[in-house]
């Protein structure tokens, strides 16, 4: 190869790996995609049926990146009026108690349901270690001034829907059979669960439905048809998407709304728009 082939070369591929790190530090961190899906929901009300649940996970307000983004999200999920709003988890990256300085202005523009708004805790509510009560009563206390009903192996039924909510697996609060015990098939359910990891503990009781989960962002890096590198669960099939868990259970793993650190690559930040049929 001459010399001067092989310099144009080299400075194609360094240019092109420039544009490409550019992208995934300041682009498609900030190229938020709203994800539109059918949930099937057996004996769903007719009058819920053509409704609108939201999903938003994972914000991770905090210093590790421009927080500013949640709230102009935030401002373009409202113009889908949704009846339904779930958040599952990790609404804060703490360090120090700055982040509920943050989050209670984050919380400010918070989309709700016209219908109810819920909320589940993931690992990093619970501070440093995922071990610090105080920050996750911190945490629910902003959630709750803020119109977002936290349940915490708890679960609520509005309009006729019935939403389960599990405490984060990591954590120091998982007691998911303190509410499974209570499991009533017969009801229109929604299970949120933080960490899908959970859907392969034997804590179910026999429920079948939806499980809406986040914790993975989708690894935040993914290269072609390969699994990503980095995700923070046991079972390496808990991606993002819908999964069908082959026992009349479907998981739904949201791709996070925020980042743990402000790099994705074709893994865009996410919000999930479900309208409600029938199961």
């Amino acid at each position: 190869m001459k010399r001067r082939t092989f310099l144009k070369g080299l400075a194609r591929l360094t240019g092109l790996g420039a544009l490409t790190g550019l992208y995934t530090w300041q682009i498609e961190p900030f190229w938020l995609e709203f994800v539109k899906r059918d949930l099937p929901i057996q004996h769903l009300p007719a009058e819920l049926e053509g409704l609108t649940l939201m999903q938003i996970s994972d914000m991770h307000v905090g210093n590790r990146f421009d927080w500013h983004f949640i709230i102009n999200s935030f401002e373009k999920a409202r113009r889908f009026e949704p009846d339904f709003v779930v958040y599952t988890g990790d609404y804060i990256s703490y360090k120090d108690e700055q982040q509920f300085e943050q989050l209670e202005e984050v919380l400010r523009h918070a989309v709700k349901g016209k219908l109810g708004t819920i909320g589940i805790l993931g690992n990093h509510d619970y501070g440093i270690d995922w071990a610090q009560n105080e920050v996750a009563a911190r945490v629910v206390q902003l959630l709750g001034q803020a119109g977002i009903q936290v349940l915490r192996n708890a679960q609520a039924t509005i309009e006729g829907l019935n939403f389960i909510g599990f405490d984060d697996y990591w954590a120091t609060n998982f007691h998911p059979n303190k509410v499974m015990r209570h499991y009533q098939s017969k009801q229109a359910n929604v299970l949120l669960c933080h960490n899908p990891d959970v859907c392969d503990l034997e804590v179910w009781n026999g429920y079948q439905g939806w499980i809406l989960s986040g914790h993975t962002h989708g690894g935040q890096c993914k290269a072609p048809f390969l699994t990503p590198p980095m995700l923070p669960v046991k079972n390496k099939r808990y991606t993002s998407g819908e999964i069908d868990l082959e026992d009349g259970r479907r998981l739904y793993i949201n791709r996070a709304l925020g980042h743990l650190w402000q790099v994705r690559f074709m893994v865009r930040p996410e919000i999930t728009v479900f309208t409600l049929k029938r199961g």
